[in-house]
């Protein structure tokens, strides 16, 4: 089967200053990719009964625009065709001189590694977007999908490229959710209509907003281990 990804990421700051927040998300969205047209038209269909005109972005939610979201969050809900998953990541546990050579940028795209990895399944392929970043190496993006490639010989990586996130709403859609994650685990709700939406989640799940069983499938929150276990 063929499958879509799109990611998004919320402080990759703390990368090279560890001061900069407590965690590091990076989050992604997986649709089979027959599903991508009906995507496009659900979310542009709640957009136009809002009359909402702006590039979907949990920084954009605010009063004027709560209806929307919580509308987009039902639907993520209801439908069994989009699946995600946000990969957590504590500031003070990552040594990037210790793992990454000194290199943030290496240790962001290894942790994009590890948010995509465990759901690449099998006899599948994969078609993987990510939010465009101007990066220091050129080549991280085709490192990533070569490195995915050598690890998953029995599915397909058909593609890993970076695209500006106002021309993709899968993408947008992984901002918004990723952000939702990202302001219970920083601690950053900065308004009420932030934490409508957030208690509005932790009611569809049917608990906190906290890291899942790897078998979760619908809202799966990743809280990496870098001591090991289980």
């Amino acid at each position: 089967m063929d499958f879509e990804v799109y990611c998004d990421e919320s402080n990759p700051e703390i990368l090279t200053d560890r001061s900069a927040n407590d965690f590091l998300l990076i989050g992604g969205i997986w649709i089979p990719k027959t599903y991508r047209e009906s995507l496009k038209e659900e979310i542009k269909a709640l957009k136009s009964k809002h009359n909402y005109r702006n590039e979907i972005k949990w920084n954009k939610v605010a009063p004027s625009s709560v209806d929307f979201y919580l509308d987009l969050l039902r639907y993520f809900f209801s439908t069994e065709d989009i699946r995600f998953r946000v990969l957590v990541v504590k500031s003070d546990e990552i040594d990037s001189v210790k793992f990454h050579n000194g290199d943030g940028e290496l240790s962001f795209y290894k942790f994009y590694y590890q948010l995509l990895q465990h759901w690449i399944l099998s006899y599948n392929s994969y078609s993987i977007f990510l939010d465009h970043k101007i990066n220091k190496n050129t080549k991280r993006v085709s490192k990533l999908k070569e490195v995915l490639e050598n690890a998953n010989l029995t599915s397909e990586i058909a593609s890993v490229q970076a695209l500006p996130s106002e021309q993709s709403l899968g993408i947008q859609l992984a901002d918004f959710l990723t952000g939702i994650v990202n302001a219970k685990f920083n601690q950053k709700i900065s308004s009420s209509s932030k934490l409508q939406i957030l208690k509005e989640v932790e009611s569809l799940i049917g608990y906190p907003i906290m890291p899942t069983p790897k078998a979760e499938s619908k809202f799966n929150i990743f809280r990496i281990n870098f001591n090991g276990g289980w």
